[in-house]
């Protein structure tokens, strides 16, 4: 089993996966210790990017997993925008991109999705299918008092283009996300700073901003390298 791990893995990977875990365990034990949700979480989601990064179906299935915690975690802090971001777009979306994931894979391999290319029409119809979502998220959280309104209304917005990018299998949904994850970034810090057992779930994202970008730059690797493939088929 170790073997197969190492063979799938690159080093650089396993690092990145034993530091994030590290540093997530870390902080739930200095400024945490009862939450054992929020370090399962955290566990959950850093797993699911590295399998994201290497484009395998089993890291949209985690994200369906991490989703439905994650949603009642921002329930207890009145994070409406994130409990109906996770739950009611990102949750659902995930499926959906298992499924799509599951039937491209690339040259038949079930660990290794084909990599999508976005046309220049869909690129722009993203733009005011966002602003729509935007608009409509900001008066239900205003509604709901959620807290710091305006930058959980921006988590909307950069969940709803890392969610419909993953879905469309491009590149740049890891990017999108890391955009999500700076946006969390500033939530949590404004949580933390009513709440020191919320640095945990700070550290969660800092961790997943770092996963994030290491995806995207796997996901543009895996790009050239089935690009040429195809022209070598050719």
């Amino acid at each position: 089993m170790s073997r197969k791990i190492t063979s799938y893995f690159s080093g650089l990977e396993i690092a990145i996966w034993l530091i994030s875990v590290f540093l997530l365990t870390g902080s739930f034990l200095v400024f945490d210790r009862n939450n054992y949700i929020t370090l399962t979480a955290s566990l959950i989601g850093v797993t699911s990017i590295l399998l994201n990064a290497k484009g395998n179906p089993l890291g949209q299935f985690l994200m369906v997993i991490f989703s439905c915690i994650y949603g009642f975690i921002s329930y207890r802090v009145a994070y409406y925008g994130e409990m109906a971001t996770y739950l009611g777009m990102t949750m659902p979306m995930a499926v959906f991109a298992l499924v799509t994931w599951l039937r491209h894979p690339y040259k038949g391999k079930r660990s290794e999705v084909s990599v999508n290319h976005l046309s220049v029409k869909e690129v722009l119809l993203i733009i005011p299918l966002s602003a729509a979502v935007t608009v409509v998220f900001y008066f239900i959280l205003k509604f709901f008092n959620t807290a710091n309104l305006i930058p959980s209304t921006l988590s909307v917005t950069t969940s709803f283009w890392a969610v419909y990018l993953t879905f469309r299998r491009s590149p740049y949904f890891s990017l999108a996300y890391a955009l999500n994850d700076i946006v969390l970034i500033v939530l949590w810090t404004l949580a933390s700073m009513n709440n020191l057992k919320y640095i945990s779930v700070l550290v969660c994202f800092s961790a997943f901003l770092a996963n994030d970008i290491y995806a995207f730059i796997s996901w543009k690797k895996m790009e050239k390298k089935q690009s040429e493939c195809i022209i070598v088929d050719r």
